[in-house]
């Protein structure tokens, strides 16, 4: 007989309450800080919804969602396969200079051979950075997680060197490079975006970022080649001994996950930057993907929703000096939500101490 499912099994095996309650403490720590600062929770919590759900500001959040999507789609597949790619935010560098060089040196082809061209070479640029790793890795056994450490910092420094190259360099006094071609953007009409009332930066990225979505959930779900990166990363050695190429796996994982944070580099760049400036600091947008992708809980469409839940916050949070409240809020807000989405193994093992506990009164009962 099936013993029916009490209320702590149902909270231990459910991932998505464990991310809500996560984003609900989120919340109510930053509520903290602010009435700690002695700011009005509600005026400037208020101001973050208002502004993240007008139309222009809903499509400001659609346009700041894209990279993070998918960024986070290049952790979640590396997740899934069982290695942890800290190195997106190197591929995602390499990826968005490697679009730009092709957007700026081909500037006069046409859209429909350049943005594609400008694709290629963003995602052929984060696959290089993954795979160089995942051979160091199966080769001599090399950490990845020390070796994409490294590759982040060398990709922020290449990516300066080639922004400062001749033909590359911006013509005036600023720190960066030239505005890749029109032919490579990917914006809409200023006239159309005006005359809908969307934001300026509008763009087709979100539509490739659902198409990515799909792709991504097919070949983790529906082909041989998903079903091998899932059993290698569910247990490399059971995968071994059942015939998977474990090293083979691990270079392709790797190679589909830069691919993939290459392309959001590209997206980023092409959708809404249009230019690479000389870094003074490391901007972040693969280690977002970290975040997107554990709210995400490493499921394509879990990811695509978190994505733009990133997004929001990002945006509105920009919004919150209006009231007087730090924008660095934000940041206190996302931190903790990670910090208890980490933590939530805690809810997944109370169902087991409760049946650990049951057991034992169960045999020191037997033993009286």
């Amino acid at each position: 007989m099936t013993k029916k499912k009490g209320l702590l099994d149902f909270v231990a095996e459910t991932t998505f309450i464990h991310i809500l309650f996560s984003i609900i403490l989120g919340f109510a720590v930053g509520a903290v800080f602010l009435a700690v600062m002695g700011l009005s929770i509600g005026e400037a919590y208020g101001r973050l919804v208002s502004s993240v759900t007008s139309l222009k500001g809903f499509t400001y959040v659609v346009v700041y969602s894209v990279p993070y999507i998918v960024a986070g789609l290049s952790v979640a597949f590396s997740f899934k396969t069982g290695v942890f790619n800290i190195g997106a935010e190197g591929q995602f560098v390499m990826g968005s200079i490697a679009a730009a060089c092709v957007g700026i040196l081909f500037g006069n082809l046409p859209k429909i051979l350049l943005i594609p061209m400008c694709f290629a070479a963003a995602m052929a640029a984060g696959a290089l950075w993954g795979i160089i790793v995942a051979f160091l890795k199966t080769k001599w056994g090399i950490n990845e997680v020390l070796s994409m450490i490294m590759f982040n910092w060398i990709a922020f420094y290449l990516s300066n060197f080639i922004a400062g190259i001749p033909a590359i360099h911006s013509d005036g006094n600023a720190e960066a490079t030239k505005n890749i071609s029109s032919n490579a953007s990917m914006l809409f009409s200023k006239e159309f975006t005006k005359s809908a009332g969307l934001a300026p930066t509008f763009n087709w990225g979100f539509i490739i970022a659902i198409v990515i979505t799909i792709l991504v959930w097919l070949v983790i779900e529906k082909t041989t080649l998903g079903y091998e990166l899932k059993a290698v990363g569910a247990n490399r050695h059971a995968a071994e001994y059942g015939g998977i190429n474990v090293n083979r796996s691990i270079l392709t994982a790797l190679a589909i996950s830069g691919a993939l944070a290459g392309l959001a580099g590209s997206l980023q760049l092409m959708g809404m930057g249009n230019r690479i400036s000389v870094f003074s600091s490391q901007e972040g947008f693969g280690f977002a993907g970290i975040v997107v992708a554990l709210m995400g809980c490493s499921n394509p469409f879990g990811v695509l929703i978190a994505g733009v839940f990133y997004g929001a916050l990002i945006y509105g949070g920009s919004k919150l000096n209006l009231v007087g409240a730090p924008t660095q809020l934000i940041n206190v807000i996302v931190g903790t939500v990670v910090f208890f989405i980490s933590i939530s193994v805690i809810f997944r093992n109370l169902k087991y101490l409760k049946k650990t506990k049951a057991t034992g009164t169960k045999s020191g009962e037997a033993a009286k």
